[in-house]
Order: C-alpha cells, then sequence, then structure tokens
C-alpha cells in the first residue's frame, strides 16, 4: 500500500506525499540582512570569547555545578542566594515578555544561537562548499546525500560543532580547566570529555538534520506568540492591501496590487513559509522576505515596504498606540523585580557562613570526662579580595574551642570549610543538648553571631 498524496503541501517542510522538503533558502542581501549580520557576529563573538573574559579576576561567565557556584559580570552567586536568583530569573522573563509586546519575535530573528549560527555560519557554508543554493537542491532532487561536496561539508561541520562543544563545555568548568583537560586523555576526566561529546554531537545533528525542524517543532516560542503577541506588536508582515491581487508581469497590470507572484519571499525564507499567508507560527522574524520583496519592487519601479516590520492594527489602517496594558504592566512588574535584584544584590552579606554538623557520632567524650562536639563551618567570601576569618566561641567561660585553622583565609569568591572542637562538661548539658553561639569576623566589615544546637549526654 501507498500511502496518499496530499492536494497540496501541509507543512512548509513537508513536500505532499510525506517526505522532508530540505529547506535551501536563497539569501537576500539588503538593509535588514546587513544589519542582522553585524548583530550575528557580534553576538557569535561575543559566545566565544565570554568564558575567556575576566572581571575581578573571575570570569564574566561561569556556571560552576560541582561547587554550586554561578559567576555572571563578575559577581559570584550561590546556592543560598535563592532571592537574587528568583528576582532575576523572574525579571529576565518579563523582560523577554515586554520586548515580544513591543517588537515581536525579535530574539527569534535576531539573537536566537540557533538562527544566529545556521544564518551566518553554516549555512553560509554550505552555500560555499556545495557550490550555491541550486547546487544544494539538486543534490537534494537527486537524493546525493553522501556526494563528495556533502561530505567535505559535514567534516567542516563535525569540526564547528567541536568548537562549540568545547565552549559550551568552558561555561561550566572555566577555560583553565579546559585547557588542562584538553592536553590530556579523555579518561582523566570523563565526565568532562561526555559533556563535550554529547554537546558536540548535539551541535551537528542540529545543524546538520534538525536545521529549522527546531524552531518549528522544539522551540515552544512561536506557539507562545499568540499569547505574547497584541495587534500593536511589531511584526514582519505583507501589506495585502497594497499588494493583493497578485499577479505577473511588469507592464500594464490593471486592476492588480504590487505583488507580481514572484516568489522570492518564499525562495529565501529560511522556514519555507509564505509570508503572504499572513502571521505564521513558523515565522521568525528575520526579515529576509522583506529585503528579497524589496529588490524585487526597486527593479520593477514600485515602492518598497510591500513586506515590512509593521503591526496587525497598521495593516488595518489604526493608529499605533506605544501606551496600552502590556506596554504598561510589563515595565511596571520589570521595574519591582529587577529593582528588588539590584536592592537585594547590593545589600548582601560580604560573606556567607554555614553551620554543619561533625562527621561520625554527635559527640565524644575524652578521658578527663569532657564532651567533645565536631561543628563544621563553612565560609563563602563574597568579596573581591583575600579575608581572612576569625572564629569565636562566645559563650560563657568553662567551655574551651580548639580550632586547628583559625583564623581561616578565604580567596574572593571562594569558600572554605574548616572544623573546630568544643569540650565542656557534661553538666553543661540539659536533657541532652546545649543551645551555643559562635561569632565569625573578619576584622573589617563583616561582623556576625551563629547559634548552634550541641549534643551531649543525657544524664
Amino acid at each position: 500500500m501507498t500511502a496518499p498524496t496530499a492536494n497540496s503541501r501541509v507543512l512548509a517542510t513537508l513536500n505532499e506525499d510525506g517526505s522532508r522538503r530540505w529547506i535551501r533558502p536563497k539569501p537576500s542581501t539588503g538593509k535588514w540582512m546587513i544589519r542582522r549580520r553585524a548583530v550575528g557576529y557580534a553576538l557569535i563573538a561575543l559566545f566565544l570569547a565570554l568564558p575567556h573574559l575576566r572581571m575581578r579576576g573571575k570570569p564574566w561567565m561561569l556556571l560552576d555545578l560541582p561547587h554550586r557556584e554561578f559567576t555572571f559580570f563578575g559577581v559570584t552567586f550561590l546556592p543560598t542566594d535563592t532571592l537574587l536568583l528568583m528576582l532575576l530569573f523572574v525579571s529576565t522573563l518579563i523582560g523577554i515578555f515586554l520586548l515580544t509586546a513591543l517588537f515581536g519575535r525579535v530574539w527569534c530573528g535576531w539573537g536566537c544561537p540557533q538562527t544566529v549560527w545556521m544564518e551566518f555560519i553554516f549555512r553560509p557554508l554550505e552555500r560555499l562548499i556545495e557550490g550555491g543554493t541550486n547546487a544544494s537542491r539538486r543534490l537534494d532532487r537527486e537524493r546525493q546525500h553522501l556526494a563528495p561536496r556533502r561530505l567535505l561539508k559535514y567534516a567542516v561541520y563535525a569540526v564547528l560543532a567541536a568548537v562549540l562543544g568545547n565552549t559550551f563545555l568552558a561555561y561550566f568548568v572555566g577555560t583553565d580547566q579546559l585547557f588542562l583537560w584538553m592536553r590530556g586523555a579523555p579518561s582523566e576526566h570523563l565526565t568532562g570529555f561526555t559533556v563535550m561529546a554529547i554537546t558536540t554531537g548535539g551541535v551537528f545533528l542540529d545543524f546538520t538534520w534538525f536545521r529549522e525542524q527546531t524552531c518549528l517543532v522544539a522551540c515552544p516560542y512561536g506557539r507562545w506568540q499568540s499569547a505574547l503577541l497584541d495587534r500593536q506588536s511589531l511584526i514582519v508582515a505583507y501589506d495585502s492591501g497594497r499588494g493583493e491581487p497578485r499577479g505577473h508581469g511588469t507592464g500594464a497590470r490593471t486592476g492588480l496590487g504590487d505583488c507580481i507572484a514572484c516568489n522570492a519571499c518564499v525562495n529565501t525564507c529560511p522556514t519555507g513559509i509564505d509570508i503572504r499567508d499572513g502571521l505564521q507560527m513558523e515565522c521568525i522574524h528575520c526579515t529576509q522576505c522583506a529585503d528579497a520583496c524589496d529588490e524585487i519592487m526597486v527593479r520593477v519601479g514600485k515602492p518598497t515596504g510591500l513586506v515590512r516590520y509593521t503591526s496587525q492594527d497598521a495593516l488595518a489602517g489604526k493608529a499605533p498606540r506605544t501606551l496600552r496594558v502590556r506596554t504598561i504592566l510589563y515595565p511596571i512588574a520589570f521595574t519591582f523585580f529587577f529593582g528588588g535584584f539590584l536592592l537585594a544584590l547590593a545589600t548582601r552579606s560580604p560573606a556567607e557562613v554555614t553551620l554543619l554538623g561533625g562527621l561520625g557520632a554527635p559527640f565524644a567524650r575524652e578521658a578527663s570526662g569532657e564532651v567533645v562536639n565536631q561543628v563544621r563551618i563553612k565560609i563563602a567570601n563574597r568579596t573581591t579580595e583575600v579575608r581572612t576569618y576569625s572564629i569565636t566561641y562566645v559563650d560563657e567561660a568553662g567551655a574551651r574551642l580548639i580550632a586547628p585553622e583559625n583564623p581561616v583565609k578565604v580567596a574572593a569568591g571562594h569558600s572554605v570549610t574548616t572544623t573546630v572542637f568544643v569540650l565542656q562538661s557534661p553538666e553543661r548539658f540539659d536533657d541532652g543538648e546545649r543551645r551555643v553561639h559562635f561569632r565569625v569576623s573578619d576584622g573589617a566589615s563583616f561582623t556576625r553571631q551563629y547559634a548552634w544546637r550541641l549534643l551531649g549526654p543525657e544524664d
């Protein structure tokens, strides 16, 4: 049995018989492409350089999962910074909502790594190696997926994927550790090598096989646009009032609109849609169709802008309204949460101290009869310089504090866990426990007192 054939194409990436339709867009160089290319290459350079840049002696960005430390632009966040991280996350989310309400899917077309790397690195290399858009389409029609040119393209893609995989790993382990691992055998850092290998394979498959499917199937942003956009939001759209009815020819066109049905907008679209069908989930607002249409309009002596940045209300002849519910509530919410983040960041303590119980038994007995309690004290230095912290037992006399390392030196942005021992008479315990206090001070800007419960004999 054979599968039934559809009367027309159901999806932009499927042929009528249900087979994969490979999208090989023809590049359109215009004013928007020039601007997007400048932004795209700047973002690519930033992504590759960011792990190598330093601020206050720290990487600009380091997501150190093993040590549970996250550094953004020289500021280190710890797992205890729950409030800070929550405020930052919510602020980012509201910022995306506001950006979408004002400028539509500008992130998808201008800033998304999938779009930037695909359109400005991988597809240009594809056209260069395979001989141009028409040559790539010919290889697809002839099903020459293992042609020498295509195999060469895959080899180049694999090298680029390895670069991206190692760069991705640098965001989590740092460039110093990454260079050390690169000079050693993979067996010496099996976890890191596995992460790099999986990332490299994922990048390779993404840009060789999934490509625009990542935007259409995996990414939820296009499906959110119905909720994030309103009729005043900026979108890339076709002016049907000016372009319809469309028709061929550049001579006398009585009763026809400006669209000459050349399909240049379709041939250049990286997701394979027809912008003339209206606002669609697959449209990433990359403006390729606008550049292609403007070029045709200039050739036929018509005004440019048949496909342009506009809004649904503007196309309907309504006046633009900058102030509306979304553009009022989103800035208020963003100011509240991001202001709270900045306030919490400015007022947070210069050190983070955590008291932990000792390892093993909760207490021990000395030969003299004294009870010994082990307490671990973790000190995280949040400042940008080395600090020395002294630990003091502040309760009444009769107890002794033994600290093998006191004071404790902690490097900037790092944490150290030290162990102290409290020795005291068993008569000081009430029903097997005793509340005590420790003071931790760096002698300058930080002095805090911490309560702790020691366990001892009940008799």
